[in-house]
């Protein structure tokens, strides 16, 4: 017993030295197109990225994270709530499946290299393993994405806890609770503040209920609050909102709470959450901003001179080890986002689609200082295989008062992604033909260059010559992936049933 004693401690320590250090980053994969996992891995480490938040239990992407050195916290959607929380046996099944087949250290057994004589080598090697600096970085279990959102209107309230609970007691089961926590990343809408300012700070009246015994079990289990902070989303939905107040250059006017002053609007909405915290018990509790970022394009103040100035400011605070008034220590956060996704929900709005720091193909959308030794520049990915050098574009001869215009712009947009047509975006000063061209162009991209995808009724036709116009570019989509365990379908599939619609449409 003393020798797991000894071990726990080791872990500890070593989970303790490298929680908060260095910048962390999201990695989504609703793309039509994504890319390689392999690629992705090998663009976080070239970039210095330590940290990685994923939003589910891929499998090929845990392989490849595997030995990566990269501390990974895995995600549980939120439609896997209800059966986590319905039968212990569902959460142990996933710890098992999503976890504890990926903590190996070379195939050796943790529980035999206890008994080992050569303990103190391996006690070094799998305490390394475990927490991220080396071989494998399994360091937190998310549950839940969100799931008290508002818009929500309450779906996963019954369920949030009991996955919790089970996925915790899955873990200990598996021995892995020392060195996996649980945690549910939670939308900042979750606390509010009586008189606007931060120490004013308390969980939302309607689901306090909820949220005390959710924040009572991460303090038991040594697990941290994990919030999502979005200045941008303020600017998008109040048009009065003080823009200069969203970054971090102190050219905004400070609010004063009784004496404390806070330049910008991260730090107001985080020592909230600290104030929340302290007003029910649990001011000590470690707090990890899950997802702060900017989009670049969908709205017009989604761009790259917005995004880049935001997340530059932003590290430029984690590289200083700046915190906030009532936590002054180092952030620990995790950039939204890695890569561009064209299959996300545009519901939020059309920027949903532009948070990354790299384009859909892994390349940098602006010169980005992550505090590591690329001189300011992120490093783009490599091994990328693109399609064919075409485009799909609307005919020269094509009328704007054809009768199927309307029809094929708006079925080509239902099922690619228009959104960085419109006011103040980068495609927003496009004709009416160019923003036909773009959609169409969309489409067929999208599927893969077929030249099935580029026949709307007597309106397209393929090109050689790149159309693009000034900030507008027309994409040409990278060659699909399709691992072995995403169950991804080819798009020709999915384009014998799309142009059954199209042609539903005109008849």
């Amino acid at each position: 017993m003393g020798l797991v004693s000894l071990f726990l401690g080791l872990v500890s320590l070593f989970s303790s030295l490298t929680v908060g250090s260095g910048i962390g980053a999201n990695w989504g994969t609703q793309a039509t197109h994504p890319l390689n996992p392999n690629i992705v891995v090998r663009l976080l480490r070239e970039n210095g990225i330590q940290k990685v938040k994923l939003f589910d239990a891929d499998y090929d992407t845990l392989r490849a994270l595997g030995k990566s050195g990269i501390e990974v916290m895995v995600g549980i959607p939120n439609d896997m709530l209800a059966p986590l929380a319905a039968k212990m046996k569902n959460a142990e099944e996933w710890v098992s499946k999503n976890v504890s087949k990926h903590i190996t250290t070379d195939n050796v057994n943790i529980r035999s290299v206890l008994c080992s004589p050569f303990l103190p080598l391996f006690l070094y090697l799998i305490v390394t393993d475990i927490t991220g600096l080396t071989v494998s970085g399994f360091r937190y279990v998310a549950v839940g994405n969100e799931p008290f959102l508002q818009t929500y209107n309450g779906t996963f309230l019954s369920t949030t806890l009991p996955a919790l609970q089970n996925i915790q007691s899955a873990l200990i089961k598996a021995g892995l609770s020392n060195q996996v926590k649980v945690t549910v990343p939670m939308n900042a809408d979750v606390y509010e503040s009586a008189n606007s300012l931060p120490s004013g700070g308390d969980f939302r009246q309607d689901i306090h209920d909820y949220m005390i015994p959710i924040v009572k079990l991460l303090s038991e289990y040594g697990s941290p609050f994990t919030v999502n902070i979005y200045p941008f989303i303020s600017l998008y939905i109040d048009s009065n909102f003080p823009a200069e107040y969203a970054f971090f250059d102190g050219n905004a006017s400070p609010v004063n709470d009784g004496g404390t002053y806070y330049y910008n609007m991260l730090d107001a909405n985080l020592d909230t959450l600290v104030h929340t915290l302290q007003k029910n018990g649990f001011g000590n509790m470690p707090i990890i901003i899950g997802e702060i970022g900017w989009p670049t394009d969908g709205d017009r103040n989604a761009n790259v001179e917005y995004a880049r100035r935001f997340n530059q400011g932003f590290m430029s605070r984690i590289a200083g080890g700046k915190g906030t008034p009532l936590r002054p220590g180092p952030i620990d956060a995790y950039l939204f986002s890695l890569i561009d996704e064209d299959a996300k929900s545009v519901d939020p709005g059309n920027f949903e689609r532009h948070w990354g720091i790299f384009t859909y193909d892994g390349q940098p959308k602006y010169l980005l200082n992550l505090g590591t030794t690329n001189a300011g520049q992120l490093i783009p990915a490599k091994g990328i295989q693109y399609q064919e050098n075409k485009w799909c574009v609307m005919r020269p001869n094509a009328r704007l008062d054809d009768p199927n215009v309307a029809a094929s712009v708006s079925y080509a947009c239902s099922l690619a992604d228009c959104t960085k047509l419109g006011y103040g975006t980068s495609c927003g000063e496009l004709d009416w033909k160019g923003n036909i061209s773009y959609a169409f162009n969309s489409y067929f991209q999208i599927h893969d260059q077929q030249d099935e995808a580029c026949k709307f009724p007597n309106l397209s036709t393929i090109v050689k010559t790149n159309p693009s116009q000034g900030t507008c570019k027309f994409d040409i989509m990278i060659q699909p992936y399709y691992g072995g365990a995403d169950g991804r379908l080819p798009t020709q599939l999915g384009l014998v049933a799309g142009f059954a619609l199209l042609l539903l449409t005109f008849l």
